[in-house]
């Protein structure tokens, strides 16, 4: 196979369009064979090229008979999710989330890497109208990892109420939510990490569990009713305020290091 351009082989192995793929080649992110290159449009004999970017090794392939990529670099993504979107490869009403990705994210293939799947799949999922820090990756022992209940990672929503919490009811409110509520299809209290109402129709509730619309139905085990919901993190990755609804970013190492990765 001839050369090709730096940023047509990122751009190939799924790290974003090739704008993204050069921005990361001349921010200085991606070394070729050891060595740092700031060059994207540098050429390089695509076949088993040892490429680190963001922190992340491996070598880039080809399928045989074919030239679909093979690569062996886990992809670890953040998108911040609009309303209107199902986190679902066959929606059954609004348009996919996955839809918002380049074409090589959505099929990278999952040769050679231990427990991956074809393709990022939503680290747990977000309601149609639910915004917010979605994680998407090709890792399947890392979506495990991060959605499990057992490993209680953190996941904060900013929740709008359509009821104000009249303030002589505030401490309750928190507190029943703190204490946990029965939901229909659990008989154990369902418990929030942590909750605290910033107004009087504000809720911020942490939770380390993801049952099925889990805040929506706590919320209304208190006598209230959601209005709006967005993820503003998991664990201790933060939401970019840079980062708007339907764009999506390649985790960096620092960003992973705030997941415990």
């Amino acid at each position: 196979m001839p050369p090709m351009q730096l940023q047509d082989i990122l751009f190939g192995q799924g790290f974003g369009a090739r704008r993204v793929c050069a921005g990361l080649v001349q921010q200085g992110r991606v070394s070729v064979a050891g060595a740092a290159c700031i060059d994207p449009l540098a050429e390089f004999e695509p076949e088993g090229l040892h490429l680190r970017v963001e922190g992340l090794e491996g070598r880039t392939g080809l399928r045989e008979g074919g030239l679909d990529w093979v690569c062996h670099l886990s992809a670890l993504i953040m998108l911040n999710k609009p309303a209107g979107y199902e986190c679902s490869q066959k929606p059954s009403a609004w348009p996919s989330v996955y839809t918002l990705l380049p074409l090589p994210l959505r099929q990278r293939p999952a040769q050679g890497k231990k427990g991956a799947t074809a393709g990022v799949q939503a680290v747990g999922r977000l309601d149609q109208d639910t915004t917010g820090l979605l994680l998407l990756t090709d890792d399947g022992q890392l979506i495990h990892k991060l959605a499990s209940p057992r490993h209680k990672v953190s996941k904060v929503y900013e929740v709008g109420l359509k009821h104000p919490v009249p303030s002589p009811a505030e401490a309750s409110f928190v507190q029943r939510l703190l204490d946990g509520v029965v939901l229909d299809d659990d008989p154990h209290p369902v418990r929030a990490a942590a909750c605290e109402l910033l107004t009087p129709q504000h809720l911020r509730l942490t939770l380390t569990d993801g049952k099925y619309h889990q805040v929506k139905r706590m919320v209304a085990a208190v006598g209230n009713r959601v209005e709006t919901l967005h993820r503003s993190r998991i664990g201790a990755l933060q939401l970019p305020d840079d980062l708007a609804p339907g764009q999506w970013r390649w985790l960096e190492v620092a960003d992973r290091a705030l997941l415990g990765l």
